[in-house]
C-alpha cells in the first residue's frame, strides 16, 4: 500500500501540488446509527468528524429534517451557521443546528493541531443524504 502511493505523491509533486492537499477537508466516519424505537419514522446518527491542523468542511447544509448537537472531542472548532457569527468551541464544548440551517463555516481553528468533534443527527428515517456541499459558484 505504501508503495503504490510514491508514485501518486510524486506525480502530485511534479503536477505542483502539494501532498498536504488530501489533509485539507475533514474525515467524516460513522460511529452509531439506528431507528429510534420510540419515535416512528426517525433515526439516529453518530458521526466523528476530525480535522486535520488547518482543515476545513466546504459550506454545507444537512439534510432538511435533520437537527444535530455536535460535541468538541479534541482541539478548538471554529463554526458558523446560518447568518450568526463565526464561533470558537474548545473540547468539551458543545452546539447545535436547527433543521434546514447553512452550515457556512466548520474548520479547525488551529493550524498546528488536529480537532474531532461528535456530531449527533436526528433525522428522518427517509431523509438523506446527511450533508450536501454548496454548490461552487458557477457551477450547474
Amino acid at each position: 500500500m505504501r508503495t503504490a502511493a510514491v508514485p501518486l505523491i510524486a506525480a502530485a509533486i511534479a503536477l505542483g501540488a502539494s501532498p498536504a492537499i488530501a489533509q485539507e477537508r475533514e474525515q467524516v466516519k460513522v460511529a452509531f446509527e439506528h431507528a429510534l424505537p420510540n419515535v416512528e419514522g426517525k433515526r439516529i446518527v453518530a458521526v466523528t468528524v476530525t480535522y486535520p491542523p488547518g482543515a476545513k468542511s466546504l459550506a454545507h447544509h444537512h439534510a432538511a429534517s435533520a437537527f444535530i448537537y455536535a460535541y468538541v472531542l479534541s482541539g478548538t472548532i471554529r463554526s458558523q451557521v446560518g447568518d450568526e457569527p463565526a464561533k470558537i468551541y474548545h473540547a468539551g464544548e458543545s452546539f447545535y443546528e436547527m433543521p434546514g440551517s447553512h452550515h457556512r463555516v466548520s474548520e479547525n481553528a488551529s493550524d498546528k493541531e488536529s480537532a474531532s468533534l461528535l456530531a449527533v443527527f436526528v433525522v428522518d428515517s427517509k431523509d438523506g443524504p446527511l450533508t450536501t456541499p454548496d454548490k461552487a459558484p458557477g457551477s450547474q
